[in-house]
């Protein structure tokens, strides 16, 4: 693994509260608000999730360019194009209805543990699982085909 930059870590940690803060103080971490957004009852959260894409999204953008490496792993980071297949409309689907049923998304789910939201927690176990189905599926689904499994 190479060297890391020595800003990494704390710009990861700020990365993260600025985030979780963010996620907490716009109330998207707290699963009824989200429900209201997703029935259209209150689009207050479109402008958060608008200006979180645009602003924070360059900013880490920018810091990714800086870095120039993935944290876990330590490889190069690089543009990634998938193409539009069954899978990624499968997944999109999924994750959908995941976050229609539990009016949560990942990372507002760590943040509605922050807030004390301790129920999420069967939600956030429900992503790992999931995440754990899909990586064995993927894996069984390569080795049937005669491949390795990896992924490129």
């Amino acid at each position: 693994m190479a060297a890391r930059h020595p800003l990494f870590y704390p710009i990861v940690i700020l990365g993260g509260l600025v985030e979780g803060f963010g996620l907490a103080y716009s109330q998207m971490a707290k699963p009824e608000v989200v429900l209201g957004f997703l029935q259209l009852d209150d689009l207050g959260l479109l402008l958060v999730m608008v200006a979180a894409a645009l602003v924070i999204g360059t900013a880490i953008f920018a810091g990714v360019a800086v870095l120039g490496e993935a944290p876990l792993t330590g490889n190069p980071y690089r543009r990634r194009l998938k193409s539009m297949d069954r899978t990624v409309l499968v997944g999109g689907a999924i994750f959908g209805v995941g976050w229609g049923l539990s009016g949560i998304c990942p990372g507002a789910g760590y943040a509605s543990v922050g807030i004390g939201n301790y129920p999420i927690l069967v939600a956030i176990a429900a992503m790992f699982l999931g995440a754990y189905a899909q990586g064995y599926w993927r894996a069984r689904t390569a080795d049937d085909d005669g491949t390795s499994g990896t992924v490129e």
